[in-house]
Formats: C-alpha cells, structure tokens, sequence
C-alpha cells in the first residue's frame, strides 16, 4: 500500500517496507540513514556525510573548514563526484571520452607480496590522471564504444555497445604490452552496512551448496592474514573499512593508518618528493566515513500490487536469475543498529564471484578473481537508477544503457539465463524488467 504526500516544492513517495529501507523516494533516495539510530552514531553519520561530499585540497590551507591532504596523484577531488549521489558513475561524455568517474586498475603477471595484483612497476596499481602542482598526472583514460545489433527471437532488436580504450598524455611512456588493464565504473554505495553484517559462515555455506560462483579471499591489512572478501567489484575487499581507506589512498591520494605510504610508485620521483609525511585521514575521520557507510539506508520496493511485478518475480527464479542474485540472507549482530540484528534483507546478490565469459573479462585478476569473474551486484536500488538525476550506467565499465543491455551481455555461468531471457515473449520481458524496476 502507497500514500502520496505532496509537500512544497517536492514530491515523495512513501512506501511501507523493511526496518533497513529507506520510505522516502526522492532526490535522496540513496542518501539517508536508517530509522533509529542514536544520537552519537547519527552524529558520526552526519561528519562521514560531510566527508563524502566535501572537495579534498592541497594542504597547508588557511581556511578551517577545508580538509587538506589531496594527491600528489589523484582521480578526483571528492567521493560524490563519482558516486553520484551515492549511486552509480556516469559513462564517459561520448563528446571527449574522458573517463571522469571511472577509474583504470593496472597490473602485471604476477602477485603482490599479499597476493594481490602485481602493481604496474612505473604507474602503480591504478592510473590517476590529476596531480598537485609540480606533480604530472600519470594519464588520462578515453573510453569510446562500438555498437553491435543483437536480434532477439521475437524479431526486436537491441543495440549493445562494447567499450574500446585508449589512453593520452602518459607522463612515463608506453604501459607495456604485459600491462593488465580493467576499467570500473563507481557502484553505488548505500547498504553496504547491512552487507557488511551477513556473517561469513552464511556466505560460505551457500557458496559450498551451489554448482557455481565460489568466494574470493583476500588481505585484510588490519589482521594481517586472507579473509573472506566481499567488496568491490571482484569482491577484492574484506571489510567496508578496508574498502573506504583504499578508496581514498587510490582516489583520492589521502593516506591513512591502513594505507600510510603516498601512492607513487619508486620511478615518480616528484609524486614522492611532494606527498605529506603525516596521516592525511585521521582515525576519526575514517570512523566517520565507515559510519557514513553502515547508516545509509536502502530504497524500499515499490510497485508490489504490480500484478507485472509479480509475474516478472515469477521468472526472474524460472529462467535462472536468482541462482546467483540471490533474494534473502540474514543479519548477524548489528551493533550499531542492534534491532536489525537477525534480519532477512534482500540484496539479491550472494557476494560471490562468477565467471561471466569472455565478452565481460578485464584482463586482470585481483587476488582469486581472474579476468572473468566478477562478483554478483546487489539489485536493491536497480529501479531508481537514472531517476533523480543519477546515472543509469550498467555493468562493471558502464558499458549497459539499459537492464536488457545488461542482461544480454551476461555469458559464462550466467550463459543459460541469458539466453532464457532472450527466449521470452516481449510482454514476459516486460513483466521481467517491472519486476527489476521495482527493486
């Protein structure tokens, strides 16, 4: 049941749902924290905001209410500018191509001393195009895309569109032919709290029930060993506050306790003669930021007398979807929000890595990921993106335009639904994709 409430200059949409949603549907739809929290953690909640949005400078600064520390290498100035309020990254503008809100990973064969990706020896893990005064950004990525028709069964036809990249201004020269490359589009940031709280044992115990997707291990730099991974787009990140301390030190260029050193490689001299010598995100901050995270509510569902709704439900588990976006898991102990604890939540994604053929593969692996795997996305959220002014981007590299886009590039283990998909009647397509619209 809906109830429409028409305020001055807005309109919301209030929906009944879970404790974890958020009910309100508007222009912050992405960016509000759950019902409930106290007092102190709101607090945190409102300063990790601040965090989010506000532009990082090059210290020293005179004004107090700049926070400083940016570079000397970086992609942006602050993490809105990619995730768009707080959901996904814009494609490049086919104008220029440039590659503003995604970043390029590199590497070469090999690993790290941690078992990760080798880093590029000369431009390190991740290409930053922007650096300090008297510090060259490394490059700057063009993505351009080739448009391939596919026909469906019933005779529609839908454009897909493959990213093609080249690079300019390379301030150390040619990156090799060795050189593995993987473009990443920004994901949208809400609910990661609540993925947080699924209890390892839940992950590892569907997983090992399963004919296929497997979890990937990774280094968790604050315990000093591999741990389960379940962030990032190759589930390269065991915790979210492991996940926020990388996007800054890659991002932003702002180190911290888990991530000390500037991120300039041996070969950068001016890059390394530059950086700051003290911690430029403060312990504080980076509880702020993690509070941030864990208090971001999610969209409710809408639509659900939707008899389409419920139809597209229906084939969404027929033609095989669900085997890997998975619908429900359970909370473990939330202790910030401990009346979530033991919750079902509905992420429909089991956070484990899948082999999504060759069409998908980046070329890269990233600890037991390899070029092919990509972890599956959570779909909660899916039907408001490119509503409110947010980005409607599909894919690990922004390459789909569309949910039918998105779903006909999906091979390897997902080979079968797709083609199920493709086998439906334009009006069970259109249930399907109501169904997706209404998550």
């Amino acid at each position: 049941m809906r109830r429409r409430l028409l305020l001055p200059f807005a309109l919301f949409v209030l929906t009944a749902g879970a404790p974890y949603e958020n009910p309100k549907l508007d222009g912050d739809a992405f960016s509000r924290p759950f019902a409930g929290l106290d007092g102190g953690f709101l607090r945190a909640f409102r300063q990790g905001n601040a965090l989010f949005r506000q532009a990082w400078v090059i210290g020293p600064s005179q004004d107090q209410s700049e926070i400083t520390g940016l570079g000397p290498l970086y992609n942006r100035l602050s993490c809105i500018a990619c995730h768009v309020k707080n959901g996904r990254g814009p494609a490049p503008d086919p104008e220029n191509g440039i590659a503003r809100a995604m970043v390029v990973r590199l590497g070469l064969p090999g690993r790290d001393a941690h078992g990760g990706p080798s880093p590029h020896p000369t431009y390190g893990g991740q290409l930053n195009p922007e650096g300090n005064p008297g510090v060259a950004g490394e490059g700057r990525a063009i993505v351009a895309f080739d448009e391939v028709e596919t026909r469906l069964p019933d005779g529609e036809a839908v454009s897909l569109r493959r990213p093609r990249l080249s690079f300019r201004d390379l301030a150390y020269g040619p990156l090799g032919d060795d050189v593995r490359i993987s473009l990443r589009n920004a994901p949208p940031v809400f609910g990661l709290g609540l993925l947080e709280a699924v209890p390892d044992e839940e992950i590892l115990r569907y997983a090992a029930g399963q004919s296929r997707g497997r979890p990937n291990h990774v280094y968790d730099m604050a315990a000093g060993r591999m741990a389960l991974g379940r962030f990032g787009l190759k589930a390269n990140q065991p915790n979210l506050r492991q996940q926020i301390a990388n996007a800054f030190a890659e991002d932003i260029g702002i180190s911290s306790h888990l991530f000390p050193e500037p991120n300039c490689t041996a070969a950068q001299s001016e890059c390394r003669a530059a950086a700051g010598r003290e911690i430029e995100l403060s312990d504080a901050r980076l509880e702020a930021s993690l509070a941030y995270m864990r208090g971001l509510a999610v969209p409710a569902r809408r639509d659900l007398s939707d008899p389409r709704v419920a139809k597209g439900e229906t084939l969404f588990r027929d033609i095989g979807c669900a085997a890997c976006h998975r619908e429900t898991m359970t909370l473990g102990e939330v202790a910030y929000a401990p009346w979530l604890s033991g919750t079902e939540i509905h992420p429909y994604s089991d956070l484990l890595l899948h082999d999504m053929g060759d069409g998908l593969a980046d070329g890269r692996e990233d600890f037991e990921a390899g070029p092919r795997d990509w972890r599956t996305p959570p779909l909660w959220g899916l039907g408001l993106a490119g509503r409110f002014g947010t980005p409607a981007d599909f894919l690990h590299d922004g390459r789909a335009r569309s949910v039918t886009e998105a779903i006909l590039w999906h091979a390897g283990e997902a080979e079968d639904a797709a083609q199920r998909f493709r086998g439906l009647t334009h009006a069970e397509r259109e249930a399907l994709l109501a169904f997706l619209g209404s998550l």
